[in-house]
């Protein structure tokens, strides 16, 4: 085993339906970054989503990936085991004025910036409600979101908002690579938890690699846009950045990105057919 200071990378899937071809290359490729730097690889389950997470998927996870011929650290960190962490790290953002209260439905934020449910989101930019009308939703009940406020960040950040950066290994879905600028303010106002429900993706996550200490980022090019506000939640927060390394995704027959719901292409379907990890591994360049 490698020292906890050594370079780290991670697979961190959420138990939410089978693992699929693209999956098992994440896997082998944040394996591979690990060897090659002499470092640790880890598996981090992602069961923040509780309604839609299982118990049989996370089983299936660990039955996959050791069938993938792959080992990790133990123990696994479960999300779920972990929810005042990311909490506290809400807190902070809150005691600083960071983060507002967002009492808007979906629709009524659809509503604000002008979309049709099926067209494209621009980025939903809102403000704090006055302190007493935020009092009388709260002592009615209502359900809010958490909402990180672009604008405080950067009075917050100052003359570091403009020298945000991360550093791509891989590849990002427009050719991206080496030394990237971070523009967390083109996604507005994201949200980073909700009343009664937790802490979203970006906050999550970025508390995690910190904890673990994760160097090394590697996932598919779907989640590159997701760097610049997991980058600014690392400024605010005095976390390290990692290195980032996304790849490319892999296709279904249809042209279109696998989805866990396309039970023929899972790792398990595969394994029943006769597929072997040895030509699987092939297959994605692993051979």
């Amino acid at each position: 085993m490698s020292p906890v200071g050594a370079p780290a990378s991670r697979f961190a899937p959420s138990p939410t339906g089978f693992l699929h071809r693209g999956h098992a290359l994440s896997a082998l490729t944040a394996a591979r970054i690990a060897h090659n730097l002499g470092g640790r690889f880890l598996l981090r389950i992602e069961d923040i989503d509780a309604g839609r997470s299982r118990p049989e998927f996370e089983a299936a996870i660990l039955e996959d990936l050791t069938w993938l011929g792959l080992a990790w650290e133990t123990p696994v960190r479960r999300q779920s085991d972990h929810l005042s962490d990311y909490a506290a790290a809400l807190d902070r953002l809150h005691e600083r004025g960071l983060v507002y209260r967002c009492f808007k439905t979906r629709a009524e934020v659809l509503a604000d910036i002008g979309r049709a449910p099926h067209e494209p989101a621009p980025p939903y930019v809102g403000a704090p409600l006055a302190q007493a009308d935020e009092a009388a939703r709260l002592a009615a009940g209502e359900a809010f979101a958490w909402r990180l406020s672009m604008a405080a960040a950067r009075e917050a950040l100052g003359p570091v908002w403009d020298e945000l950066a991360f550093v791509e290994a891989g590849q990002g879905p427009h050719g991206e690579h080496g030394p990237q600028r971070a523009r967390p303010d083109l996604a507005g106002d994201v949200i980073l938890g909700r009343k009664g429900l937790g802490v979203a993706y970006h906050l999550a996550v970025v508390v995690d690699d910190a904890l673990q200490g994760v160097t090394h980022v590697v996932r598919g090019q779907d989640l590159f846009d997701a760097v610049p506000v997991q980058r600014l939640l690392q400024a605010l927060l005095g976390l390290p950045t990692p290195i980032y390394h996304h790849h490319g995704l892999v296709l279904g027959a249809d042209g279109k990105r696998l989805a866990k719901r396309d039970r023929s292409e899972t790792l398990r379907a595969l394994r029943a057919s006769g597929v072997t990890p040895q030509a699987l591994k092939a297959e994605l360049g692993f051979g």
